[in-house]
């Protein structure tokens, strides 16, 4: 499934929110202490290239080849504290697993296991991630809103092959640092368009999640939103090589304390 599915999907989220607006009472810029937002939707996979080890002893193939591009459930949950008007910290939990059954067009050794072709093979990607964030408002105003921070990213990822009784696995967990930047932009009360991005690249690898949401108030605690996330990077080092590019269409719910 292409990329068209999850714009009509946006297109028909950001709809539901015109229609819910409508009906809705204005709602003020909240500087609420803490605020809860829950994310989920379908997500869609481009690339995912991987090679493990990174040399002549491993090959470079294609997973999403296997699992197909999707569309696959996808959620994550952000929980920020506001601390006064400037300073904020977010925690954020945002697990991602893919799996699905394929046949390899060339045999593929991975983890030092040789997968033969033409064989019905199981694949499994597993990425999560765990943030922490802290927040500096730099514009805090009825129209704009604008912050700078540094994010520290733990992620724990995993991939897995299996063809009939021949199976590996292979996990990392690391420490990743990101620049965090994010901007909202209400155009009228109670609507709200945010930019939200952490990202970070050197010559190991690189780590971009960026998304843009419609945000429309409901109420003074109540929020909801649609919009649109891309999450790239990967790493290149002697161990392994990979390299994936997902797109995600999100709803969010959105409480604020």
């Amino acid at each position: 499934m292409g990329i068209r599915p999850f714009v009509a999907t946006g297109l028909l989220g950001i709809g539901a929110l015109a229609l819910a607006g409508s009906a809705a009472g204005q709602a003020p810029e909240s500087d609420s202490p803490f605020i809860v937002e829950l994310e989920g939707g379908p997500v869609w996979q481009t690339k995912n290239d991987i090679q493990v080890p990174n040399d002549s002893r491993g090959t470079r193939f294609a997973l999403d080849e296997i699992t197909g591009s999707g569309p696959f459930p996808a959620f994550r949950l952000y929980a920020e504290g506001r601390l006064g008007r400037r300073h904020g910290i977010r925690l954020l939990v945002a697990p991602l697993s893919i799996s699905g059954t394929g046949v390899l067009v060339e045999p593929v050794d991975f983890n030092e296991v040789r997968f033969a072709a033409g064989t019905p093979t199981e694949a499994t990607y597993r990425f999560d991630s765990y943030r922490l964030t802290y927040r500096y408002r730099l514009v805090s105003n009825p129209t704009w809103r604008v912050d700078l921070g540094l994010t520290g990213k733990i992620r724990s990822a995993e991939t897995s092959l299996q063809q009939a009784a021949v199976s590996t696995s292979y996990s990392n967990v690391g420490f990743v640092p990101l620049l965090h930047a994010a901007a909202a932009w209400q155009p009228s009360p109670g609507w709200s368009l945010a930019l939200d991005a952490d990202a970070a690249a050197a010559s190991q690898g690189r780590a971009f999640d960026v998304s843009l949401k419609l945000y429309r108030d409901l109420s003074e605690h109540w929020s909801l939103s649609a919009g649109y996330r891309t999450l790239e990077g990967g790493a290149d080092t002697d161990d392994v090589y990979t390299f994936a590019w997902f797109h995600y269409v999100t709803v969010s719910a959105v409480y604020r304390f």
